[in-house]
């Protein structure tokens, strides 16, 4: 959760700078001219390049609807950068470790193969690790314990996966919210006007668009990177799997050498 924590700083401070003129430009454009709209926005992207672009969607869509939608999108991305990080450094190279316990098992025992695995980073050289520690108690009790630590090993490679997935659900819906409430702004509007023309409607749809469009980009942003981690997991199992069965072939070869 510090690393969290950490990156989630980060990040926030990378987004609140870009948006840190956002709510004093609300108060200087209260009534802006709903006609000139398009050319502003094209105006923006030339004069002040995307960083403008983006101040000016995000002013146009309300600051209290593109908030809490940009508060999700910072949180979910700091959760997916501190899991692929974490994903990054738990992968090990299985086939070096397996032919130096094995190595260290033919020249020095099990303790020699518990220090290789020790001194080995990853959830591959915890299970061995455990595995090595049972190593005394027959084959059958390593497998036991190689199969129950990798339940927890797998579960420490989930964690965060379900936040993600609350932002993902969460960005649309806070988006499509916007949306209806901008509508509501628009019959608003063409009721308090008693006329349904474009200049009194385009107010209310510019937020309702804004913010759906906020909304989709947190959720596809956030899908991809929940995708690649949920891959990234199921890669790592596998190879968790594969490498403990390798493990209790070496330990059984090693048994059967001993006697």
């Amino acid at each position: 959760m510090k690393k969290q924590f950490v990156l989630l700083t980060i990040l926030g401070a990378l987004f609140l700078g870009a948006f840190s003129v956002a709510a004093q430009d609300t108060t200087a454009t209260a009534a802006p001219a709903t006609q000139q709209a398009s050319g502003d926005d094209a105006a923006a992207a030339e004069d002040g390049g995307m960083h403008q672009l983006l101040k000016d969607w995000f002013i146009d869509g309300g600051p209290p609807f593109m908030w809490p939608i940009l508060v999700t999108f910072i949180i979910g991305l700091a959760i997916s950068i501190e899991r692929i990080i974490t994903l990054n450094l738990a992968r090990t190279n299985t086939k070096k470790l397996l032919i130096r316990i094995e190595d260290a098992l033919n020249k020095g025992g099990i303790e020699a193969a518990k220090n290789v695995t020790k001194d080995a980073r990853g959830p591959v050289a915890s299970i061995f690790t455990q595995g090595l520690m049972r190593a005394s108690e027959g084959v059958d009790m390593v497998e036991k314990s190689v199969t129950s630590y990798g339940g927890v090993e797998m579960g420490k490679l989930e964690r965060g996966l379900i936040w993600i997935s609350l932002c993902i659900s969460l960005g649309p819906m806070l988006g499509f919210f916007g949306t209806v409430v901008g509508m509501v702004f628009s019959f608003n509007a063409i009721e308090a006007a008693g006329d349904i023309s474009p200049q009194v409607v385009a107010g209310g749809m510019k937020v309702a668009l804004i913010t759906t469009v906020g909304g989709l980009i947190v959720g596809m942003v956030l899908q991809v990177l929940y995708n690649y981690l949920v891959s990234a997991i199921d890669n790592l199992v596998n190879t968790m799997e594969d490498a403990s069965i390798t493990l209790v072939d070496i330990l059984v070869k090693y048994n059967l050498t001993k006697k």
